[in-house]
């Protein structure tokens, strides 16, 4: 859905960049594969129970291995070919993910993209489940967490590099956009984030918005003077 790139006055691309889970759409798309996979019995009982612990220490906010949790996530699919999982969890996406994006997301995507701003979606999921995203909503660029893949083809249960996730997710976008636009050549106007572990990414841009924010957020938000949105 790639529209054409405009300049500012300046010469650089103004970039509009939105989190994922809780932003675009209604609830963690993690956590729903989670429950669709313990569905169709694809994950141990021993593996659910460590994901679960992970999940309570998450939400007290202890620090948390959020590579370990992705591979626990991923052990369904370890072994099996890279095309057959990206079916899966294409399914997945249609089933089950597509009908909570938010009408708001949607609609300030596709003004943004009208307006010529790179469109950039920077989430911590599953680089499946986002391009399943970009086939079917105004998503022009996107950068997520991406599984590792072994000699044969196949999916491991290890992250290739670092989970797209906290400050990870600024650093992620600049190179990103260094590439796509030059270093010099792209600026990033806009946030959109709905969690605190967005707060790096919406502080590195000139206008940030917080969706439907958790508490922590929200603080941030009325102290930085962010725009608070409830999608």
């Amino acid at each position: 859905m790639d529209g054409p790139i405009a300049r500012n006055a300046e010469g650089k691309v103004q970039v509009a960049a939105f989190d994922f889970d809780g932003t675009c759409i209604q609830g963690n798309s993690p956590v729903m594969l989670v429950r669709y996979l313990v569905r169709r019995r694809m994950l141990s009982p021993s593996v659910v129970a460590r994901i679960l612990s992970w999940a309570f220490a998450y939400k007290t906010r202890l620090p948390q291995n959020e590579a370990w949790v992705r591979g626990l996530v991923f052990r369904a699919f370890a072994g099996r070919p890279v095309a057959e999982v990206n079916g899966f969890l294409r399914d997945f996406y249609d089933q089950v993910i597509d009908r909570r994006f938010r009408a708001d997301a949607e609609a300030e995507m596709a003004a943004h993209e009208a307006a010529g701003h790179a469109v950039v979606c920077v989430s911590a999921t599953f680089e499946p489940i986002i391009a399943a995203a970009m086939e079917r909503r105004p998503i022009q660029y996107a950068i997520a967490t991406r599984m590792r893949v072994d000699f044969q083809g196949n999916y491991t249960d290890e992250v290739e590099g670092e989970p797209i996730e906290g400050p990870e997710k600024v650093v992620v976008l600049r190179r990103l956009c260094d590439e796509l636009f030059g270093a010099d050549g792209w600026e990033l106007a806009w946030a959109y984030g709905d969690h605190h572990s967005d707060r790096a990414m919406l502080a590195a841009a000139k206008s940030a918005y917080a969706v439907t924010p958790d508490r922590p957020l929200t603080r941030t938000a009325n102290a930085q003077g962010y725009d608070i949105l409830e999608w």
